[in-house]
């Protein structure tokens, strides 16, 4: 198989920054927190799954685009408070 081309199917990393890093953090934080909140609420139970995963679409809707916006934005509080190398 050398030498024959490979297609490389991967996504541009110019994606990496203002699309992927928000999309993976968003449904990573908000699975735990969602997670957590329905434990709290409901205990581990016959329904908690069907619970936790409606409670994790919804705060996903929230979290995503608000990473969205917020990311720069503390990107730019860190540059301010930060000294640059």
């Amino acid at each position: 198989m050398k030498g024959r081309m490979q297609r490389d199917f991967r996504l541009p990393a110019a994606w990496a920054g203002p699309i992927l890093t928000p999309l993976f953090l968003s449904l990573f934080m908000s699975a735990l927190v969602s997670m957590v909140a329905t434990l709290q609420v409901t205990g581990v139970s016959d329904g908690f799954v069907v619970a936790w995963s409606r409670a994790w679409v919804t705060s996903w809707m929230i979290a995503f685009p608000a990473l969205m916006v917020a990311i720069p934005i503390v990107k730019k509080l860190i540059a301010k408070i930060c000294r640059p190398e």
